[in-house]
């Protein structure tokens, strides 16, 4: 594979010497390391769970505005048994995909482009460090009178919110690819082509997945955010349409809902990110322990 080409192809094998980052051990409190590592990040949550409990037992604040737990898991129930929970969802992580695969793979392009070429930059850097400049959601007043209110409008937003980290990102990553490399790749006489996909984009990776988290994240918050203006379906619907009706259980869960969608997005990308950089990681490990 490409990725692989960088360490194990005649660039590599000159460039022998240069490790990965090494893994770095996180300390654990002695109070919580019978726990282990994965209780561990539970006892906050658990704590707040607790709080809340608490705080609905007693009433600390009317039921209007704080909803008991035992409310909060059947008005789930409820939602999950009817078919809108999992039909919000759906609907909000596709519009997510569309835009940020949009934003992405333009934002990589520009990217790349402009980490190759010192024109190329020159052009298009001063316009888009002004149009990243302007906030996301300050853009969707402009795209409601281009588009409307429809799916473009969603697709647009979340293509735009991706869009602006992955080319920075792209653009540093690869920047940050040292010239000793170029200097090999040229003494084996790679063309330019073999010299993208074999020197630079694997040597841009590390940079390139951080724009793709951050990318995704964005993605997701901008979803949300365009979904409270304007939307009859998705989750941010779901927190409107649960304020307009005063049913905070419903605005719980899809809080709740939309946390835990967001980690699991981002964790799906670490684990791609590990998999496609496991000669990195597995270097750091050797370095660690030479």
């Amino acid at each position: 594979m490409a990725y692989y080409t960088l360490r194990n192809g005649p660039v590599g094998r000159v460039l022998a010497g240069d490790r990965g980052a090494t893994r770095r051990k996180v300390a654990v409190s002695p109070w919580l390391r019978p726990l282990g590592g994965g209780a561990v990040a539970l006892v906050l949550p658990l704590s707040l769970l607790a709080l809340w409990t608490l705080s609905a037992a007693f009433e600390w604040l009317p039921p209007q505005i704080l909803p008991a737990p035992a409310d909060v898991e059947h008005g789930l129930v409820e939602m999950w048994r009817s078919g809108d929970l999992a039909k919000h969802t759906a609907i909000s992580l596709l519009r997510v995909v569309y835009g940020f695969s949009i934003g992405a793979i333009v934002g990589l392009a520009l990217g790349v482009a402009m980490g190759l070429s010192r024109t190329v930059e020159d052009y298009t850097r001063p316009l888009f460090t002004a149009f990243a400049q302007v906030p996301t959601l300050g853009w969707i007043p402009l795209l409601m009178l281009l588009v409307g209110i429809g799916e473009g409008l969603k697709i647009l937003v979340i293509a735009k919110a991706a869009f602006v980290p992955m080319t920075m990102n792209s653009f540093a990553g690869i920047r940050s690819v040292p010239p000793a490399y170029g200097e090999v790749a040229a003494l084996y006489r790679f063309n330019r082509w073999q010299l993208l996909r074999q020197v630079m984009l694997p040597g841009a990776i590390p940079p390139i997945f951080t724009g793709v988290r951050y990318g995704l994240t964005h993605a997701w918050m901008a979803l949300v955010a365009v979904e409270l203006l304007a939307s009859s379906e998705g989750l941010g619907y779901l927190l409107v349409w649960g304020r307009q009706m005063f049913w905070l259980d419903a605005v719980m869960i899809a809080m709740v809902l939309i946390g835990i969608v967001g980690f699991g997005l981002d964790k799906v990308m670490a684990i791609i990110e590990r998999r496609l950089q496991r000669w990195r990681f597995a270097d750091g490990a050797r370095g660690g322990r030479a």
